[in-house]
């Protein structure tokens, strides 16, 4: 995790500051996710961020627990928690890969523009299922460069190894989606605002 981490740490100041890139898609995004959250609900979100996505939906849920790699993205999230008196999402540095989560923990799991970041995202996407309750939901949303910008197979390696670029999984929509129904997952939807632009996926754990 000390690679990305940080990597992630160097930007975390920038990427708290900058806005939304599609912001109508953004809150569509937040809608439909809202419209599956209930009161007693335990979410984990992964790839959390500076924590903004996690402290909107906060108010809907019992408690969410979110994790980034970077200690300097977790550390603006715990501030703007503390700032907006935000008590029910605990913010905390760690990997999806190594943490820790007994089978059936969850009632959602959160990974928005994280998938692609991933060393192995089908070990995710699997894990992810054992921590999800019998008819949990997995949400996500993910870059699929594989779709419109396959040079990039080429060009993350390099971009890697000269610390320009985090680790990439260029990947095509059909292979993220092929990845969720390997692991075991029923996909409810999909939608994508634009070529090109992020892949949004609800998936659900049948029961």
């Amino acid at each position: 995790m000390s690679t990305e981490s940080r990597f992630w740490d160097r930007l975390a100041e920038r990427y708290s500051r900058q806005p939304v890139a599609d912001e109508a898609a953004y809150q569509h995004k937040l809608r439909i996710t809202r419209g599956f959250l209930k009161p007693d609900m335990q979410l984990l979100e992964f790839g959390c961020g500076t924590g903004s996505t996690a402290l909107v939906h906060a108010t809907h849920v019992a408690h969410i627990r979110a994790i980034d790699f970077s200690e300097k993205m977790v550390a603006i999230a715990r501030g703007k928690a503390a700032e907006a008196g935000i008590a029910n999402v605990t913010f905390e540095q760690a990997d999806i890969a190594s943490l820790d989560v007994p089978d059936a923990t969850y009632d959602m799991v959160l990974g928005l523009s994280i998938l692609h970041l991933l060393h192995d995202k089908q070990a995710v996407i699997d894990k992810v299922a054992r921590m999800l309750k019998p008819g949990g939901l997995f949400i996500s949303s993910t870059a699929c460069l594989g779709d419109t910008m396959a040079v990039f197979k080429y060009l993350a390696p390099l971009g890697k190894a000269l610390r320009l670029l985090p680790q990439l999984d260029v990947m095509t929509t059909a292979e993220l989606r092929r990845g969720m129904e390997q692991g075991g997952f029923v996909i409810d939807q999909l939608w994508q605002p634009k070529r090109g632009a992020a892949v949004f996926i609800v998936a659900r754990k049948p029961d």
